[in-house]
């Protein structure tokens, strides 16, 4: 009896663990979620481990914390009032997979771009590891093609005229 009683002692510990761990993990995802919706370098900060690795880091984009602090400012001047919401999370130990919808209207400026109030409306995916109850790895894919389509920066795709007999 009693080594049954320890034994579910045990596991009962070890879901506990995995519990709170999948809680930080979420709570690091959130925070960084919260961090492109508002831009507050704090939340940046809370949800990024310091030695933060982008591991599909864009051309021109400094590496660690800096990196995304870097990329939210530029991205504000050009879309002030981005939002950004998590419409899809899986956890599975210490990899969360994330799906972002981001919206706003480009009113700033992007490159030699002026904003005209376009609408931005645009979807990424996440994958963080989370260590410590902060994300210490990403890889991220932004549909970058439909947003810079949005901008006007690229033209959009046009299909090609039907063929008459």
């Amino acid at each position: 009896m009693k080594r049954s009683l320890l034994l579910a002692a045990l596991l009962l510990a070890g879901a506990a663990h995995a519990d709170n761990t999948a809680d930080l993990t979420i709570q690091a995802a959130r925070r960084y979620a919260a961090f492109w919706n508002t831009g507050d370098p704090a939340l940046a900060a809370q949800a990024l481990a310091p030695n933060f690795m982008d591991r599909t880091l864009p051309a021109g984009r400094e590496q660690g914390v800096n990196g995304p602090l870097q990329a939210s400012k530029g991205f504000r001047a050009a879309v002030p009032d981005l939002k950004a919401e998590i419409t899809d999370m899986v956890v599975n130990g210490d990899r969360v997979a994330v799906h972002l919808h981001f919206s706003g209207h480009f009113t700033g400026q992007f490159g030699a771009t002026a904003g005209k109030g376009q609408v931005i409306d645009f979807q990424a995916f996440d994958l963080y590891r989370v260590a410590d109850g902060r994300i210490a790895e990403n890889w991220h894919l932004e549909d970058n093609l439909t947003l810079l389509q949005q901008m006007g920066v690229m033209p959009g795709l046009q299909s090609a005229p039907a063929k008459t007999q």
